[in-house]
């Protein structure tokens, strides 16, 4: 589906009230893609109810694409669990803690144990993250590419983990890079080049969506459940 719009939503991390204020505030109609960039885990109150949520809403609107990427926290917990995925030795240390109480968990049990208290809906959810997203002149992925590597040679360690070298740099893929990962008061506007929109939610900030072609921002606030709207700043060139 590529004749609606798109909504891009940055970082949720357990934030399921106001995930679902924002979702339900957006207006979302068929033909529209909602694509989120990952880390759907972790640091907040509700994990579990996060994933119950998104599962719900592909599940009954089935007239939208929806769109999941895996997060660096949802790569560390899969490796925690003994499946695909890197660093899950870190899983704890990088807000893993929450997600397995939301399980009703001890925070100091076994993979296996952690594991078992998971849905098989919930695993299979995580195993089936997606890369990356492309929609008209935008590239989507949760933490960023490495500038001057051909989008073939880009490895997923950057895509899920790099910051400054991203950040602090342009790059020269013909899409602007629409990504989470690294928190900011405000959404990163660097045009043509890249979009944060990571807005610090569970530290205090907003979850952001980001409407696409008309670059509209759609804001609830940690502890709110209004939606704020404005346009996209006009950002550095």
């Amino acid at each position: 589906m590529t004749a609606g719009r798109l909504f891009a939503i940055g970082d949720i991390h357990g934030c399921v009230t106001e995930l679902a204020a924002l979702v339900g505030g957006l207006g979302v109609a068929a033909g529209d893609t909602v694509c989120f960039v990952g880390d759907y885990l972790d640091r907040g109150p509700d994990s579990k109810g996060v994933i119950d949520f998104l599962l719900n809403a592909r599940a009954t609107g089935s007239d939208v694409e929806w769109v999941f990427l895996k997060g660096n926290h949802e790569d560390m917990c899969m490796a925690f669990l003994g499946r695909p995925g890197h660093w899950g030795e870190s899983w704890m240390m990088n807000g893993g803690t929450a997600a397995i109480r939301s399980y009703g968990v001890a925070a100091n049990a076994e993979p296996a144990v952690v594991e078992g208290a998971m849905p098989e809906a919930h695993l299979a959810f995580l195993e089936g993250l997606g890369r990356s997203h492309r929609w008209q002149d935008y590239l989507f992925v949760h933490a960023g590419i490495r500038p001057g590597v051909p989008w073939e040679r880009q490895d997923d360690e950057d895509i899920l983990w790099i910051r400054e070298d991203f950040l602090l740099h342009p790059h020269n893929l013909p899409e602007t890079v629409v990504f989470g990962h690294t928190p900011h008061r405000n959404v990163l506007v660097h045009l043509p080049y890249k979009i944060g929109i990571d807005t610090g939610l569970v530290y205090g900030g907003a979850l952001t969506a980001l409407e696409l072609p008309n670059r509209t921002l759609h804001q609830v606030r940690l502890g709110e459940r209004r939606v704020r709207r404005s346009d996209l700043p006009a950002g550095r060139r």
